[in-house]
């Protein structure tokens, strides 16, 4: 469609250097367009235009004082994307790689993620190109609370609720809430992601690895299978990927491999959760160390990967977990897995596979489970986090993880139902795009051009 070219070309001048940005709108216009021809009321209004451009985009320096007295300065993002279906909603991410065209990539998959749970909460992202590894606790504290002096000013539990994300965990949230409830002098429920002690959710910290996993049960089941007795590939040793190897575990699966920036475990006998969570949750360690523990484990240096992927895809499994980051798993990934009889692949990360992996996967018609909406476990429990917080009640675990389930199952239903609506029954990227989009939309017409 023209429009769609002329739409990517005009971000390209207006965003520049912004590629994983490009690659998200790409991604989700291209599926669109059976809906855009249908229902020409979406390009008359402008409905596209306003959707790929933030409502709102903030940028601050965040000075913080290092444990030697020396002065240092991240920069610092809050990409308030659409708010047509309420409160803006994503995640906090703390890396080096964080820039401005990363932060509107995950706002931007954010709008149709958490449009896609059925819950009232609408898109945004934030974050810093600051790095928690290697740094003190003490180090840590400071940088937060510098970050959440500024952030403060443009949330509220009605306007923007933070979560965690990638280096952002328990601790990570605490620090920034004790900073915002010092300056605004309020308990709002303004950040989700908290400890248990103080407003935050049971299921939370397990949300997006279980939810995934959850997605992959629906997948399954639509081919009368189910994850008992599977050997599964996970990428990633965050929440994310720890919490799905955890349920993996509980459902009867043999996961094999886990990953960290510095390289790869694969183990036979299955990846130990206990040693792994003790490693990266509790130590803030290494992979490495597994070896200490298990000699029989094979680990893999980031080094030594090869040059067209990701080892941890080079496995033979029956299902792959990419849980890591974006675009970590590549087309010659992709080609290594079918190759190896992987015949489904649940996206626990956000875009973790580039398009020519995408592509690969909806031509070969293995069971893919598209980002958006397999990994919106994590949104959806933060949601529930906020509505706890509202009412000043506490769920149980068993009650949050059940709601978990039934919100998991209604993506994968919706996103099933409106492949099938549109003749492509499973193309999942094609049902949740389009599901997710269509909510946005309708609720953006009936507010008129804001």
């Amino acid at each position: 469609m023209a429009f769609i070219k002329d739409t990517i070309e005009k971000l390209k001048q207006t965003s520049p250097a912004q590629s994983e940005f490009y690659q998200a709108v790409e991604d989700v216009l291209e599926s669109i367009e059976p809906i855009i021809e249908e229902r020409p009321k979406y390009q008359k209004q402008g409905i596209i235009e306003r959707l790929v451009e933030p409502e709102r985009q903030i940028m601050f320096r965040v000075p913080w004082v290092d444990d030697e007295g020396n002065v240092q300065v991240n920069k610092g993002y809050r990409v308030e994307f659409n708010s047509a279906l309420g409160p803006y909603k994503g995640g906090l991410r703390f890396h080096p790689s964080v820039n401005a065209g990363i932060i509107k990539f995950l706002g931007f998959e954010q709008i149709f993620k958490n449009a896609l749970t059925g819950l009232p909460i609408g898109g945004g992202k934030g974050g810093a190109n600051f790095d928690p590894k290697g740094k003190s606790d003490a180090e840590i504290m400071r940088f937060c609370q510098s970050f959440m002096t500024e952030l403060h000013r443009h949330i509220g539990p009605n306007t923007d609720v933070p979560a965690g994300d990638i280096g952002v965990g328990t601790r990570e949230i605490g620090y920034m809430f004790g900073q915002y409830k010092r300056l605004v002098n309020r308990f709002d429920g303004v950040l989700t992601g908290k400890s248990h002690l103080w407003g935050g959710s049971y299921v939370r910290k397990q949300a997006t690895g279980y939810g995934a996993v959850y997605f992959a049960q629906c997948l399954l089941e639509d081919s009368n299978e189910t994850i008992e007795g599977k050997r599964c590939l996970v990428s990633g040793s965050g929440n994310v990927a720890i919490y799905a190897i955890e349920k993996l575990y509980e459902l009867g699966a043999k996961p094999v491999t886990c990953s960290d920036s510095s390289g790869t475990i694969y183990h036979e006998q299955g990846i130990d959760l206990d040693l792994l969570k003790r490693i990266k949750e509790e130590n803030h360690g290494r992979l490495h160390e597994y070896l200490e523990t298990h000699e029989n484990a094979q680990y893999t240096s980031r080094e030594d990967y090869p040059d067209d992927g990701h080892c941890v895809w080079r496995y033979k499994g029956d299902i792959a977990f990419p849980c890591a980051t974006q675009n970590e798993l590549t087309d010659k990934d992709a080609q290594a897995l079918l190759e190896n009889g992987c015949r489904y692949i649940v996206e626990g990360a956000n875009m973790p596979s580039t398009q020519g992996a995408v592509d690969l996967f909806i031509e070969s018609g293995v069971g893919y489970g598209p980002g958006k909406a397999a990994n919106a476990g994590g949104v959806a429990t933060s949601q529930l986090e906020m509505a706890q917080n509202a009412s000043m009640l506490r769920w149980s675990f068993d009650e949050v993880d059940c709601k978990l389930q039934s919100i998991m199952r209604n993506i994968y239903r919706d996103s099933k139902r409106t492949a099938e609506e549109f003749n492509h029954p499973s193309n999942l990227v094609l049902g949740a795009n389009i599901a997710g989009f269509r909510k946005v939309a309708d609720a953006m017409l009936e507010q008129g051009v804001v």
